[in-house]
């Protein structure tokens, strides 16, 4: 299972360096990593720490959470959150304060939800009572 989500982070990393034009050196450079061993974890043969994926998220400017999620390091149910953060982080059209501001809102309301569940369901067994 691991050998799967390393392969297929090293197919996503390649992509996305694709997407940003750069080389296999010029994003180990920026990342900070030996052209080999991006060259290993593109190719599916290494898997790297959560410090080196952070470092190439901020390379290629993504979201390092999203690399989290296509190494194995968080989980698959995580995505949507983790996309909707991707997202508010990488919108140009607000201010670094703005996007922080509106993160922690977002987490609040994800953790109120995630209280209410339980509630919800206890609130609704006392009315289902039959005669």
């Amino acid at each position: 299972m691991a050998t799967l989500n390393v392969g297929n982070l090293g197919e996503y990393l390649r992509e996305q360096r694709r997407q940003a034009r750069l080389s296999l050196r010029q994003l180990a450079d920026a990342a900070g990593v030996s052209n080999p061993y991006l060259s290993q974890i593109e190719r599916g043969l290494r898997k790297p720490s959560a410090d080196i994926l952070q470092q190439l998220a901020k390379a290629l400017r993504i979201s390092a959470e999203t690399l989290y999620v296509q190494a194995g390091i968080l989980d698959e149910r995580d995505r949507d959150e983790v996309e909707t953060r991707a997202v508010i982080l990488a919108d140009p059209s607000i201010n670094e304060r703005q996007k922080q501001v509106l993160l922690q809102i977002y987490e609040s309301f994800r953790k109120e939800n995630a209280l209410d569940t339980p509630d919800d369901a206890d609130e609704e067994t006392p009315s289902k009572t039959t005669d």
